[in-house]
């Protein structure tokens, strides 16, 4: 869809050879013959092979007289005129001046195309010069055939003899010679694209048919004449590289001022890698190999020394306090357990040694929570009113949709330029789009070729459709000639080969049917019947899809583009009628032209400007009854995960329902709250925040519900309600709180960085996490408090006014000590002893360790982008648009140049900077571009830029003297067939009338170095503008630059904004758009260092994908920032460096194994991936801290503390954070999005697996390692006497 513009700003013109209208315009009659004149029987120097005008063909074609004369001497006057077009002609000629004016009216096509590249025009006017008036022309040309038109023999076909040097010589001149106004070459024009000079001469040669452009007779070219009385036309021929008639270095490389220009460098593999044998490896892997095997063989060899050395030391009943690595450890901080061990001789005190921050925690967490139990009432009132009055600012809620606004923020770069872009130039057209496909045929092996007289009338009906459609918006009905793009008069600039008809279905069979349309693919610039209906050329490359190189017949797509006006839309409906159109498009095209195109064997895919966006909304109702029966799954395993399933007779009693649904309803009301305080503050909510957070909060909170109540259910129920509560936040409420703040720093840090979308979502998150841990500590534990009351009440959960009579409930009820859970058992006699053996800890750090390693390797093949196609519905119908976008279209989106500020004054020499014509710098910046398009495969650019600035310099030039010129008043005079010089229904339109009397803007002498002065430039760039094209003068600016100059403000010698327009490359895959954007910024980076001016890069997709240029910086910082942020909290809490850095690790570890996961998944890196990265390590450290702390606080060795930490807190993290999350993720599985699949079920899923193998398999034996020291005090006493140790 980018391949239009280009299109845009085509010109007309006609074959530049229409060689008899070259060598004659007379049609009267030569009177004076020479009765012996016979053609072809004398060939000498002075003396003429045709002479004068004998006739005329049925297409009013002049034809030449076939007799032989001698040359004429002109008068002074005509020899000044031949002089100035012919500088090689001197004295005789055999031309009339009649024929003359006609030879030069007819070269003004030409000179425009060809002027920026002097040595190339003065080779093309010799050849026409000697053809038409050289005194020696019968020495070379030779009238071989003749014809009869009303009584008097005419010419119809001549051999005409041209050296080799000299036709290599001016093809070689003029081979590179670019049109920038069509981001072509010249020769595509003035050749028919011809690769050597014998297709050039063949091409000016051959005869056209009546009605078509071309010669009205045959040209014969030839190098060496039979006839020893002959001898081929030889004159001087200059090369591009002439110092005195010299190109640029876009239109002549091979120039000496171009030659010590460095290359432009092929692509660069950055991919290290090292061939071992017949296997290429690349280096980080083969680095990440060499590592494994050092770390794991010293690992190894460290356990088998440390292991030996365990076994041959005997067991020590006790620990010497030198062994305690804690120097800051302070015995004021001691928390004494009061539960007595009766021995029968001893007892035993057990003692805690605590951190400060976490000695104080524990004592404000046992007077909290028997205050709480106290005061249940006011605590879960005060808690939720405070979290409602945050709710309020839902009054405000707003989401943000616009893409732009969510993945770019203000301040960025490509914002920037896109904003300066729309105000200064014009913002880029909507396009509307249709692809009508062949089904691939097995017998043939690939898709038949769509171009056939059934598809183009098919074209015609679903055109007439098109044109039919008639939206409403507010009341006015709207079709798309009220909205299409009209860059050169009345008619919509829509790209479909029914342009080469006009249009219109009753041209088909006039123009000649299918031959016409394979006819135009070859000379759509050169014929005046492919015009467009919009007057300019359509390149076949913008309408049809699925062909190789420049064989368009083969094409197995047309493609059909609608361009329509678009306006900067901040506020308000200025695109209304186009939505409101485009609406009834998307609608005309699902009801009637897909059955219509598909009963005819073909394919449809469609698109308009709206429809991603429209889709997208659709996507983001598609999922929201997946997502709920999510949430229902798990709050229906919570439900069940809070109660005691294992007393079944009071199950009624035992059960947490109400409690659940109340926890969830707490974590909703946390959510809405911080989506209430940030609408309040006038921040947008995202899709992705209503989608991901809820999600994200209910897993942490029903962590920490669990926890909770689990701790409450452990404590012995002879204990006081308040007493058990207060032991329950004293036991859990540390690590709540620790990984709480943890995640909520985690998010926090997120904020920080550039993108809306992540950003946003991380503040949203951090204070949802942050109110859902104030209502867990808060409205959760009076909701216990409450609960646990009702149950000791004999009250039925969820109908708790129903009360059942004690004689009911079973009398395990009443039991002093509640059963373990059959995953407790399991962590306590199974998972425990397991991970205690030597070698599976062994096995577990190799495996583990192996993981990690492969996982750095496999993250360096992350793909920065996000698939369109993964984002929308699967059923949606942009799926097989975008499978046709890439399959067909062989052109890459629009790409612009833009400079700002630039200085027109003589004085500053920055014309000869930008431009690429004779005279410019040789580094320029339209060389550079040139330059840069010789290796699209590293620069991604397609084709030279089409330059106003060179077109206007070449309309300014006085050789092309049709174009820039003024009448007696001077004022803006047009060409000689535009009005007022030619009307419309006058044919052919004549030298004199009220134009006769125009003369050229400037002569040579009234310029600078061919440049013109400050005045002159600013008086004539707005006629330039304004100039339409035609066939005498195809330099106009109108249509092709209309909007490509800011003129605000031009008149003090600056031009604040103008643009340079090219293409990118087809590009098919999301890396190809990431390195096409950064090629061209780097590209324009390198140039305005050059020329020290401002130039930077356009195209609509940047600001889509600048976000990829640093995704890696950003996610890399942002990982880096949580993982600080965790550690900090967990250092401030713990005091223990230690153990911090143990928690860092397992998480660093979690991060990474996900990344490596994502390279396997082909999960690509961007905005959503970045966010679940950021979530896995929030969600990751309710895997490690829990455990973590439930270790610190035990006593004993290492492997006893791993085994008392498994046996409290695993079967809490197994249920209520592993099982949680995955019955909730498996749902989503089920979705009808991609990116829901992708992003959330496999990637939540990959969470949830590797962080709880992280948990608890690798953590564990990690602790038992390399954890620290116990901070626990044993003290004995016996038989009066005491010892004590420090274990």
């Amino acid at each position: 869809m980018g391949s239009l513009l280009g299109f845009l700003p085509a010109i007309p013109f006609l074959q530049v050879i229409f060689v008899a209208s070259l060598l004659s315009a007379d049609k009267t009659y030569v009177e004076a013959l020479t009765s012996d004149a016979k053609f072809g029987e004398k060939h000498s120097k002075e003396y003429c092979a045709m002479y004068d005008i004998c006739g005329e063909r049925s297409d009013g074609k002049p034809l030449n007289c076939p007799y032989g004369t001698s040359p004429v001497k002109p008068d002074e006057l005509f020899s000044a005129k031949i002089q100035s077009l012919c500088p090689s002609l001197s004295g005789n000629v055999c031309c009339t001046e009649t024929q003359f004016d006609t030879l030069r009216g007819q070269v003004q096509q030409a000179i425009p195309f060809l002027v920026g590249c002097p040595a190339c025009l003065r080779n093309f006017l010799n050849l026409f010069c000697e053809l038409s008036c050289s005194p020696n022309q019968s020495l070379f040309i030779n009238v071989t055939s003749t014809s009869e038109v009303t009584g008097n023999l005419t010419v119809d076909g001549i051999d005409f003899f041209v050296t080799d040097t000299f036709g290599e010589g001016l093809y070689d001149s003029c081979k590179e010679v670019k049109f920038g106004t069509m981001n072509t070459r010249a020769i595509e024009f003035i050749g028919a694209g011809a690769k050597n000079f014998k297709e050039w001469f063949a091409f000016i040669g051959q005869q056209a048919p009546p009605g078509f452009p071309g010669s009205p007779f045959s040209i014969n070219f030839k190098s060496s004449p039979k006839s020893s009385q002959m001898e081929p036309m030889n004159v001087s021929v200059y090369s591009c590289a002439d110092t005195s008639l010299g190109c640029s270095c876009g239109d002549c490389p091979l120039s000496p001022a171009c030659s010590n220009i460095e290359p432009p460098s092929p692509p660069k593999d950055e991919t290290c890698s090292i061939r071992i044998g017949p296997l290429k490896v690349r280096c980080v892997e083969l680095a990440v190999a060499i590592l494994y095997i050092l770390l794991v063989s010293a690992f190894f060899g460290w356990g088998f020394f440390y292991h030996t050395h365990e076994k041959s030391t005997p067991v020590s009943s006790s620990e010497p306090l030198l062994n305690v690595l804690h120097d800051e450890i302070e015995y004021d901080n001691v928390r004494k357990d009061e539960s007595q061990v009766h021995g029968i001789a001893s007892q035993v005190t057990k003692g805690t040694q605590l951190s400060v921050v976490q000695g104080y925690m524990s004592s404000f967490f046992r007077n909290y929570g028997t205050w709480v139990a106290r005061n249940p009432s006011l605590v879960l009132f005060s808690s939720i009113v405070i979290v409602l009055v945050l709710c309020l600012g839902l009054l405000r809620f707003e989401v943000e949709t616009r893409p732009e606004k969510l993945w770019v923020g203000p301040e960025s770069k490509a914002a920037e330029e896109k904003q300066f872009f729309d105000r200064h130039l014009a913002p880029f057209y909507r396009i509307e789009q249709l692809i009508i496909a062949t089904n691939y045929d097995p017998d043939l092996g690939k898709r038949p070729s769509i171009v056939s007289e059934d598809n183009i009338q098919l074209l015609f009906e679903i055109q007439e459709k098109v044109d039919a459609i008639c939206a409403n918006h507010s009341g006015s009905m709207v079709s798309l000639t009220d909205i299409c793009l009209k860059p050169l008069g009345q008619d919509c600039a829509t790209q479909s080969i029914l342009q080469y008809f006009k249009m219109d279905p009753e041209n088909f069979d006039m123009y000649g049917g299918i031959e016409h349309a394979e006819y135009c693919f070859q000379h759509y610039t050169s014929a005046d019947t492919c015009l467009s209906a919009f007057e300019a050329p359509l390149d076949p490359s913008t309408a049809l899809g699925g062909f190789s190189g420049n064989n368009y017949s083969e094409a197995s797509a047309f493609v059909v583009t609608y361009p329509v006006n678009n306006e900067v839309d901040e506020v308000g409906d200025a695109n209304g009628k186009a939505l409101a159109w485009e609406k009834a498009f998307i609608e005309l095209a699902k009801d009637e032209l897909l059955q219509m195109v598909q009963s005819r064997n073909l394919s449809l895919s469609y698109s308009s400007e709206s429809s991603i966006e429209e889709e997208l909304k659709r996507e983001s109702t598609a999922d929201v009854i997946t997502i709920v029966i999510s949430y229902l799954v798990m709050f229906a395993y919570i439900s069940v995960t809070l109660g005691d399933a294992s007393l079944s007779s009071s199950f009624y009693l035992s059960s947490k329902v109400l409690l659940g649904l109340s926890g969830v309803v707490l974590v909703m009301l946390s959510v809405v709250g911080s989506v209430g305080f940030f609408s309040a503050l006038g921040v947008k909510s995202t899709l992705i925040i209503m989608e991901v957070i809820p999600f994200l909060v209910l897993a942490v909170g029903v962590d920490n519900m669990c926890i909770l109540v689990h701790a409450a259910k452990r404590q012995s129920l002879e204990l006081p309600l308040e007493q058990r509560i207060s032991n329950a936040l004293v036991e859990v409420g540390p690590s709540i709180t620790l990984a709480s703040l943890s995640e909520i720093l985690a998010f926090a840090v997120g904020s920080f960085i550039p993108m809306p979308a992540c950003r946003v979502f991380s503040m949203f998150a951090a204070l949802a996490v942050l109110l859902d841990f104030f209502l867990q500590v808060t409205a959760f534990v009076a909701l216990i408090v409450f609960d646990f009351s009702r149950a000791e009440d004999n009250r039925v959960d969820c109908f708790p006014c129903i009360k059942i009579p004690t004689s009911s409930v079973a009398p395990s009820e009443g039991s002093n000590r509640r059963r373990s859970g059959l995953l407790t058992r399991y962590m306590k006699e199974v998972h425990a002893p397991i991970l205690g053996n030597w070698v599976v800890k062994m096995l577990v750090v190799a495996v583990f360790l192996a993981f990690t390693l492969v996982s750095i390797a496999l993250s360096t093949r992350i793909v920065p982008g996000l698939e369109q196609k993964i984002v929308l519905p699967r059923d949606s119908y942009l799926q097989d648009y975008f499978d046709s976008v890439e399959e067909y279209l062989r052109i890459g989106p629009p790409l612009y140049f833009v400079v700002k500020n630039f200085n027109y004054t003589s004085q500053s020499r920055q014309t000869n900077k930008l431009c690429s014509i004779s005279g410019c710098d040789s580094n320029s910046l339209l060389n550079e571009i040139s330059r840069a398009s010789v290796t699209p495969e590293s620069s991604y650019i397609a084709k030279p830029a089409a330059s106003w600035l060179d077109d206007f310099l070449v309309w300014m030039s006085p050789e092309a003297f049709g174009c820039c010129r003024k009448f007696i008043n001077g004022s803006y005079c047009p060409p000689d067939d535009q009005p007022p010089c030619c009307e419309p229904d006058e044919a052919p339109c004549g030298l004199g009338g009220v134009c006769k009397d125009c003369t050229t803007c400037f002569r040579h002498s009234d310029l600078v170095n061919d440049r013109p002065s400050s005045v002159q430039f600013m008086e004539k760039l707005p006629w330039f503008l304004n100039a339409l094209p035609s066939a005498d003068c195809a330099k106009g600016g109108h249509g092709a630059y209309t909007n490509s100059v800011d003129l605000n403000g031009y008149e003090s010698g600056v031009i604040q904004a103008s643009e340079f327009r090219t293409y990118h490359t087809p590009l098919n895959k999301q890396v190809d758009y990431v390195n096409s954007l950064q090629a061209a910024r780097d590209f324009s980076s390198r140039v305005s260092s050059s020329l020290k001016m401002d130039v930077f890069p356009y195209s609509v997709f940047y600001i889509f994908f600048e976000q990829y240029l640093d995704i890696w910086r950003v996610a890399v910082m942002d990982i880096a920032l949580a993982l600080g942020a965790v550690f900090i909290v967990c250092l401030l809490i713990t005091s223990s460096v230690w153990i911090s850095a143990i928690i860092l690790l397992i998480l660093a570890m979690i991060v990474v194994d996900l990344m490596g996961v994502m390279a396997i998944l082909d999960i690509q890196l961007n905005a959503v991936s970045v966010v679940n990265l950021i979530m896995s390590i929030g969600i990751a450290v309710e895997f490690c801290v829990h455990i973590t702390h439930a270790y610190l606080v035990s006593y004993g060795d290492r492997n006893q503390r791993v085994e008392q930490a498994l046996s409290t807190m695993g079967a809490s993290v197994f249920s209520g954070i592993t099982l949680t999350k995955l019955v909730g993720v498996i749902v989503l599985f089920f979705a009808r999005s991609e990116i829901f699949v992708i992003y959330y079920f496999q990637m939540y899923l990959a969470l949830v697996l590797i962080g709880f193998l992280h948990g608890l398999v690798l953590l564990p034996v990690i602790l038992s390692l390399f954890g620290p020291p116990a901070r626990t005090v044993v003290i004995f006493e016996q038989e009066g006497e005491s010892s004590s140790r420090l274990s």
